[in-house]
């Protein structure tokens, strides 16, 4: 049986620079660059890049949503752009070069929505999130030269992005892969975590409230994926919900985070997962405190809490900030 494939086109600028990110993914079969949203029909860089076809550069994404889920997809795209620019993105301005996500069907609309929303209660950004989502009405695939223009013309590429002044924004807004994604462990989980930590990450499931490691932790630090390792939550953002439960407001690194409709208990939550990892931590709710509203109940066993004390040491010297009086 042949697995049932999807696609998903995003709009983020150069559209050299999109594909990479999309392409080591397990799951994605093929990253295609193009044009879409415009009324000119197979329309040409050269036509493309006048501004004048309603065209934006875009990448298709082939994928099997049985390994890859388009929320995932969706958290990739955020972390490739800057979404409050109105006019083009990084050193490519122009009406071709807007960020968007187009949509083949209502769940994808859906999805984008919340995903957008998502970003703009974050409080990542001091601007308005202006990324629309757009119907997508018509794919056309770039001229072969732009295939995978990364791997082929690695030197003209590499100049071009180091000067586009994305890899900056991207660092500083939301931190090196390297600092946020920390290897897996190697070996099978079963004799790696405890049998909590494992029925917890592994097989969704919930540790009893008021009888778990940090639901009253109240040193200073971060809490990072007790399988990957990578920066989740902080102390700073944590607070008392009277749950039982480490509660939080707002993510350390929302990149690393993802969500997923749970109706296990016959009725509609939002399960929270970690990207990278891909450990169930928890649940996001709507009744959590100012500046975000939010509450991400999450499970001890799902964490490994780093003492402030101790983030130089483990490779987290970053976020030593957070704790500067």
């Amino acid at each position: 049986m042949h697995p049932k494939i999807e696609k998903a086109t995003f709009a983020g600028g150069c559209f050299w620079c999109m594909e990479g990110p999309f392409e080591t993914l397990d799951g994605v079969q093929d990253v295609v660059a193009g044009y879409a949203g415009g009324t000119k029909e197979n329309p040409t860089y050269e036509e493309v890049t006048t501004g004048n076809t309603g065209h934006y550069e875009v990448i298709q994404v082939v994928y099997d949503p049985s390994k890859v889920k388009y929320e995932t997809l969706l958290e990739i795209f955020w972390r490739q752009i800057d979404p409050t620019d109105t006019e083009g993105q990084f050193a490519d301005q122009g009406s071709q070069y807007k960020t968007a996500i187009f949509y083949e069907n209502e769940t994808q609309k859906q999805l984008a929505l919340k995903a957008k929303e998502k970003i703009a209660k974050l409080g990542q950004f001091q601007k308005p999130i202006v990324t629309q989502v757009l119907p997508l009405k018509k794919f056309y695939a770039a001229e072969g030269y732009h295939q995978d223009y990364h791997k082929k013309n690695p030197g003209q590429y590499g100049f071009y992005r180091s000067h586009s002044g994305r890899d900056e924004y991207l660092q500083k807004t939301w931190g090196t892969k390297t600092e946020q994604c920390r290897e897996k462990p190697k070996g099978d989980l079963k004799e790696i975590l405890t049998p909590e930590q494992y029925k917890i990450t592994q097989q969704c499931g919930t540790e009893p409230p008021f009888k778990n490691e940090f639901w009253n932790n109240k040193k200073e630090g971060i809490y990072v994926d007790i399988v990957s390792g990578e920066p989740l939550f902080a102390s700073t953002t944590k607070y008392d919900s009277g749950t039982g439960w480490p509660s939080f407001y707002q993510p350390l690194e929302p990149s690393n985070i993802m969500e997923k409709e749970d109706l296990s208990l016959g009725r509609t939550r939002t399960e929270v997962r970690s990207l990278h990892g891909n450990s169930h931590l928890g649940h996001v709710f709507e009744d959590g405190p100012t500046p975000t509203g939010l509450r991400y109940c999450i499970n001890s066993a799902s964490l490994r809490f780093i003492p402030k004390e101790n983030l130089e040491k483990e490779g987290y010297e970053k976020y030593k900030k957070l704790f500067k009086k």
